[in-house]
């Protein structure tokens, strides 16, 4: 496999690209947020579709992760670090998010479902990947029509069995979203790393920037969004002066 630093590198190129997508969409949506477009620009249609396509490989590329570091020896200390460093992350979102839009805080985001599914991935480490794939299968088909009136508190809307949508800016319970994570942790269960295992042998300058930005998607993750929003706060002061 092509392997650099201990990673394979095709994971960082796909994670990077997925984390190209969703500054793409946000940017978008920092516009509708802003009152720069339209309200409703971003919602529905290819909007919906890409914000589901972009989470769900970011959810996808955890549950493989998973699995290339702990599946064959579990790694207690750095899965450890790991989790906590998601779930500091996910409690800095939450804190932020209340303080800039108190109206639509991010209660149960991405790295808040991240988190909690790794925590859950750990029953299916060591099981078969079919009755892994099963299992996403289920929350993914199955799991909806569980859902009821009496789910709908705030305290269990990480559940998503709901029948209420909260307002939130980001909110990506277990049901459904779980099932990208148990499906990410199959595919590497089923062997399926072997197809990624492509790039140059010894990945040069250019192969290594590439991979940059999905070695530090976290990270990024985080910075992302301000760096978005200054960026269009500075071209409209521009374009107001033009």
């Amino acid at each position: 496999m092509i392997w650099t630093g201990g990673r394979l590198i095709a994971i960082d190129w796909l994670r990077g690209l997925a984390f190209l997508a969703m500054a793409v969409f946000h940017f978008g949506r920092d516009f509708e947020v802003l009152g720069l477009v339209p309200p409703g620009t971003t919602f529905g249609g290819g909007w919906n579709f890409s914000a589901r396509a972009i989470a769900s490989s970011f959810i996808f590329l955890a549950g493989l992760s998973l699995w290339l570091a702990n599946g064959r020896r579990m790694r207690w200390p750095s899965y450890a670090k790991r989790l906590v460093l998601l779930i500091a992350a996910a409690a800095g979102v939450s804190v932020a998010t209340y303080v800039a839009v108190p109206g639509a805080w991010v209660r149960f985001g991405i790295l808040h479902s991240i988190a909690l599914s790794s925590l859950i991935g750990l029953l299916f480490l060591r099981a078969p990947w079919g009755m892994t794939a099963l299992a996403a299968a289920l929350v993914l088909f199955a799991a909806p029509s569980l859902r009821s009136e009496a789910l709908n508190s705030h305290w269990l809307l990480w559940l998503g069995l709901g029948t209420s949508i909260p307002t939130m800016m980001d909110w990506e319970p277990l049901v459904p979203w779980l099932a990208p994570f148990l499906a990410g942790l199959a595919f590497g269960q089923a062997g399926g790393a072997r197809l990624l295992a492509w790039g140059p042998d010894k990945p040069g300058p250019l192969a290594q920037a590439a991979a940059w930005p999905g070695r530090h998607a976290l990270s990024l993750y985080l910075i992302h969004q301000p760096v978005l929003i200054a960026i269009i706060f500075a071209g409209a002061w521009v374009w107001q002066r033009v």
